[in-house]
C-alpha cells in the first residue's frame, strides 16, 4: 500500500517539477542584465538570494531524488515469490500424426536454400 502511494507522489512531484522549470525565465533572457543593469553588483548575483519559484524547483528536485532513492531501494528489496525461470515445463514428445492429417515429408537439406543451383 505504501509503495503505491509513493508511486503515485512522486508522479505529482515529478510533473510540478517539469512545470515549475517551464515557466521560470533564464537568467540570460533581461536585456538589462547583460549590461550591468538590475542590481548585478549584489552579493548573490541580478537574479538575489533566490525568489519562490527558485525554492520551489530545488524543494521539489529534493523530493524527485529522496524518492528515487527510496523507491529504488524498495523495488530492489523485495524478492519475487516465484522465479520464472524455475516454472519452465519440457514439451511432451510429439505424437505421430494419425486419422486424416498427413505427414509432413522431409527434404534434404540441400533444397533448403534460395540460391539457385
Amino acid at each position: 500500500m505504501f509503495y503505491e502511494v509513493l508511486i503515485v507522489v512522486y508522479l505529482i512531484v515529478a510533473l510540478a517539477l517539469i512545470g515549475m522549470v517551464l515557466i521560470q525565465q533564464g537568467k540570460g533572457a533581461d536585456m538589462g542584465a547583460s549590461f550591468g543593469g538590475g542590481g548585478s553588483n549584489t552579493v548573490f548575483g541580478s537574479g538575489g538570494s533566490g525568489n519562490f519559484m527558485t525554492r520551489t524547483t530545488a524543494v521539489l528536485a529534493t523530493l524527485f531524488f529522496l524518492i528515487s532513492l527510496i523507491l529504488g531501494n524498495m523495488t530492489a528489496s523485495t524478492e519475487k515469490a516465484v522465479d520464472e525461470w524455475q516454472n519452465l515445463e519440457v514439451p511432451a514428445e510429439p505424437q505421430p500424426a494419425t486419422g486424416d492429417v498427413p505427414a509432413q515429408e522431409e527434404t534434404p537439406a540441400a533444397t533448403d536454400t534460395d540460391v539457385p543451383n
